[in-house]
This record gives C-alpha cells, sequence and structure tokens, in this order.
C-alpha cells in the first residue's frame, strides 16, 4: 500500500514537471539539440547500469562548452529528472518493499527538503562559487568510481534496516545531500558510501537513492525552468532519449563490464574537475580585482 502510494506520487511529480518543461519548450520554441540527445542516452543508460550520470554530463557540458558554467546544475538536473524517474520506478518495483519504510520514505524526504532550501542558495551564488562546488563534486566522483573499481566501495551489508541512531543520521545527512543536488553534487555516491557503511545492503540503496533524486528534481527542475534558468534544447533533447535509454538498459542490457568504463569516466572527470576548479579561480580574481577600492 505504500509502495503504491509512493509510486502514484511518483508519477504525480513527474508529469508535473513534464508539463512545465513542455508548455516552456513550446512558448520558447526550444528545439532539442542532436548532441544532447545523444548525451542523455549514452549518461542515462550507464546510470541505470550503475556507473552515474550526473558527473559525466557535467564533464561533457564543460568539454564542449555546451551551456554556461552558472546554468550547468539547473540544465543537468531538468534533463536528467524525467530519466531517472523511471528508474525510480523500477527500483521501487523491484527493491522497495525490501527497504525498512521509514529509512525509505525518510530519506526522500529529507533530500526533497533539502533540494527546496538549497534553490535559493544557489540562484544567489556567484559564479565562481558554482563552478568550484561543480569542480569539487567531479572529483569527488572520480573518488568514488576509483575506490568502486578497487573493491573499497560499497564495502555494505546484508541489512534492509538500520537501527534508530543510525536511521536519524541517514535522513539528517539526506537533507545536506538535497542541498548540495542544486550546485550539481549527485546524490547516489555520497548515499550509497553513507548506507553501505552502515551496514545496509547496497542493492536496497538505490530505490532510495533513484526515488529520492526523482522527486527532488521534479521540484528543482520545475522551478529553475519557471524561473527561466535553463537551456531548454539540451534538457528536452537529454529527456527524449533518455527514458528509452533506461528502459533498454534496465529491461534489456542489465548488466555490462563495467570497470573499464569507471576507469575512462574517471580521468575525464578528473581533467574537468580541475578546468573547473581552475576557472572558479579564475572567476573569483577578476571579481576582486573589479570591485571597487574601499575609499
Amino acid at each position: 500500500m505504500m509502495l503504491n502510494a509512493l509510486l502514484i506520487l511518483l508519477g504525480l511529480f513527474a508529469a508535473g514537471n513534464g508539463y512545465v518543461m513542455l508548455r516552456a519548450a513550446i512558448r520558447q520554441r526550444a528545439w532539442p539539440r542532436p548532441e544532447a540527445a545523444v548525451l542523455g542516452a549514452v549518461v542515462n543508460f550507464l546510470d541505470t547500469l550503475g556507473i552515474g550520470s550526473m558527473a559525466p554530463t557535467m564533464a561533457w557540458f564543460k568539454f564542449r562548452k555546451m551551456v554556461p558554467d552558472q546554468l550547468i546544475p539547473h540544465t543537468m538536473i531538468a534533463g536528467l529528472t524525467l530519466p531517472t524517474v523511471v528508474e525510480g520506478a523500477i527500483f521501487l518495483t523491484l527493491l522497495g518493499v525490501s527497504v525498512d519504510p521509514v529509512l525509505l520514505i525518510g530519506s526522500i524526504m529529507a533530500l526533497l527538503a533539502g533540494g527546496w532550501a538549497g534553490i535559493p542558495l544557489v540562484s544567489r551564488a556567484r559564479l565562481w562559487v558554482v563552478q568550484a562546488l561543480v569542480g569539487v563534486a567531479l572529483l569527488l566522483a572520480a573518488t568514488f568510481y576509483i575506490l568502486s573499481n578497487l573493491d573499497l566501495m560499497p564495502l555494505g551489508g546484508t541489512a534492509s534496516s538500520l537501527p534508530p541512531g543510525l536511521t536519524v543520521i541517514a535522513i539528517a545527512m539526506s537533507f545536506g545531500f538535497g542541498v548540495l543536488l542544486n550546485f550539481g553534487v549527485g546524490n547516489y555516491a555520497p548515499t550509497l558510501a553513507l548506507l553501505s557503511l552502515m551496514g545496509l545492503d547496497p542493492r536496497l540503496c538505490f530505490p532510495i537513492m533513484a526515488a529520492g533524486a526523482s522527486f527532488t528534481g521534479a521540484v528543482i527542475g520545475a522551478r529553475q525552468m519557471h524561473a527561466g534558468k535553463i537551456d531548454l534544447r539540451i534538457a528536452g533533447a537529454m529527456v527524449l532519449a533518455g527514458i528509452p535509454a533506461v528502459l533498454v538498459a534496465a529491461l534489456v542490457v542489465k548488466s555490462l563490464p563495467l570497470v573499464s568504463l569507471r576507469w575512462l569516466v574517471s580521468v575525464v572527470i578528473i581533467y574537468t574537475g580541475i578546468v573547473m576548479l581552475r576557472a572558479a579561480a579564475v572567476s573569483r580574481r577578476t571579481e576582486t580585482e573589479n570591485q571597487p577600492a574601499a575609499t
């Protein structure tokens, strides 16, 4: 019953997000860009199989200069949300019944609350702050990829629930992950690491991560689309190609040898993370130089 209600609510959030995107795209005559469609298909396909989508997307945006740095988190979230909703529905259906409902619902609600609280923060953030946070997010993602390839993460356990104290900590941390999601810091890797280290079965992290990202991304994306801070030519193309890619990955392919792919992605996003941090330093210096001298 609880799981069915969650799936229905997820569908309503997705419908609202899709409506806002479609209306904005029609109003702006934002025709999908082919390159963005290919990117959306690739990253969402790999995300469903366990690679992750946010870090590769950020890296490609920066590498190809597809959107201004300030708009990278907003455009990426809008483009990845609806495919992630499909992932969330699949993982909830297959694994959601096995997860402690308090942990599942509490983590989703905390992530959503953090995402909402972080919206005004990213809107007011200076360019160099966004660049720096994106750069740090890329380097953190690369670290998680490397740890995973070296079999150092996730350690995990076999539990389907956590003791009350650890449950409270997990839910509280989810709020912080929601705030950071506004800046392009994906919630998948830190959530997987945190819950696995607490002893949760790593497979059961996926319904928590995907459902939480779906609800939160739907709210953040709709808000930023309404504010006109998204390149809808890119976001719309990623959605159109990303949803079928998720279905193919989840229902047809199901698994791939991912170690080599993780190493390749790690190299790319480390390079891009360094470039982004360098851009942040330049922007910070330029901002300081352009400030009027104190009298």
